[in-house]
């Protein structure tokens, strides 16, 4: 691919181990000499980032590895060397080289090191689901590097607009690819299910575009914002034609997903130790039409809670409602071996405590908030007032279009930075 653009992006790093409070990067356009703010992906935003590190699973199930030998250093590279190892990539969409893509390696291989160990140890679950999605529709592979930008592969993130899961479903988008929400179940959040469903996503996309460079930037923003771009490039169909086009986060969107392909690739040049997960290599399925809460399987088919909600994240509390429909439970083969040896006892234990218990703790999360008077809502109208953010909108754009000032935007807000995102609410007044 010819590359359009060549920009410069200057970027504050810190030490490995810390994490930083940038959100964002700047990028220097040589043909307009004028610099412009890209947005990172989700996965790749100090907030999400850290809330990664602290979730339950990566300090019970990701372990150092102590064979691994490393000085920590982050060597400098040559822009061939870059050239020569994306090229050897076994790839079927193209991976080029440009200073964009150079910087997101930069923040991969600096900022986000302990990130990319996380990774690494992570990915040894979840690729394999990843790719088995993918081979069923006949897709390129290295999509499954896609989740590495989105959610930094926590089944647990969510978005600043509400999107989840692994893949970051939107709850509309998940709703039309089979994903079932409720107070009980979010399968945004079900590692395999969500994966088939974003392969059958990706598929659309690719089949609306014919390009995949396209169809990952339009999975990140939408087809629609796509097409505007192509027909605001006089209808050219390349990322790179309508890259100043696009809203910021996905103008780094399809560097970022070449710098997880080299990152995960290319981890130990770079002095990155993975580290291992001591999740269950095998798991399997079992199928229940009846209740069930995670208690009884643990106390009774000896399986502890922590890898129960590790293998299962898409049930939002301990209870599984297999009696409205058949529901799968994910656990270990020797798991799944003990549950139906226990049979009928393992439905019984506890259950009418149990069910007492969860019957109310639903209740209580779907309970509506009670409205406020009619006159205290009249004041608030009044005195309040939101737009929707539109695409390439900046708090710049948003300020001068409603006679007030960023600062002002930021305090009504709550923003700490500049990130906006298309879509999104915000107050003016």
């Amino acid at each position: 691919m010819t590359i359009k653009k060549i920009f410069t992006l200057g970027l504050a790093f810190v030490l490995p181990l810390m994490v930083s409070a940038q959100n964002e990067i700047t990028v220097f356009d040589d043909q307009t000499g004028e610099n412009e703010e890209i947005d990172l992906p989700e996965g790749m935003r100090s907030e999400e980032v850290d809330s990664l590190l602290r979730e339950w699973n990566t300090k019970n199930y990701l372990t150092v590895d102590e064979d691994c030998q490393s000085n920590g250093e982050n060597p400098e590279f040559t822009k061939e060397e870059y050239i020569s190892r994306l090229s050897r990539l076994p790839n079927v969409i193209d991976m080029p080289y440009n200073e964009v893509v150079r910087k997101f390696i930069d923040q991969y291989s600096g900022r986000l090191r302990r990130t990319v160990s996380i990774m690494l140890g992570a990915s040894n679950f979840y690729f394999p689901l990843f790719e088995e999605a993918l081979e069923t529709y006949q897709l390129p592979l290295e999509l499954k590097y896609l989740p590495i930008i989105e959610s930094a592969l926590n089944p647990g993130a969510t978005s600043r607009v509400g999107a989840a899961g692994l893949w970051q479903f939107m709850l509309t988008t998940g709703k039309q690819y089979g994903l079932e929400v409720t107070s009980l179940i979010d399968e945004r959040r079900d590692p395999v299910k969500s994966s088939y469903a974003a392969a059958r996503y990706l598929k659309d996309l690719y089949d609306t575009f014919g390009d995949w460079t396209l169809a990952i930037a339009s999975y990140n923003c939408g087809p629609q914002n796509v097409l505007k771009a192509i027909k605001r490039a006089n209808g050219v169909k390349d990322y790179w034609t309508i890259y100043p086009y696009l809203p910021q986060e996905t103008r780094g969107y399809v560097p970022a997903f070449i710098a997880a392909n080299y990152i995960m690739n290319y981890y130990c040049e770079h002095n990155i130790c993975p580290v291992n997960t001591q999740l269950p290599a095998a798991t399997d399925t079992i199928m229940i039409n009846r209740d069930i809460c995670f208690e009884q399987i643990h106390e009774i088919g000896g399986v502890s809670m922590e890898e129960l909600r590790a293998l299962n994240p898409q049930y939002r509390t301990t209870m599984v409602p297999g009696a409205a429909r058949q529901l799968a439970i994910r656990m270990s083969p020797e798991a799944i071996g003990s549950f139906i040896e226990a049979g009928d006892s393992i439905y019984n234990h506890r259950a009418d405590e149990l069910f007492s218990k969860k019957e109310t703790e639903v209740a209580v999360q779907a309970a509506p908030v009670a409205a406020k008077p009619a006159a205290s809502r009249s004041r608030t109208a009044t005195r309040s007032k939101s737009v929707t953010v539109r695409a390439g909108d900046t708090l710049g754009a948003i300020a001068r279009r409603n006679h007030t000032t960023v600062d002002r935007l930021k305090r009504l807000n709550g923003l700490r930075g500049n990130t906006i995102r298309s879509g999104q609410r915000i107050r003016v007044k």
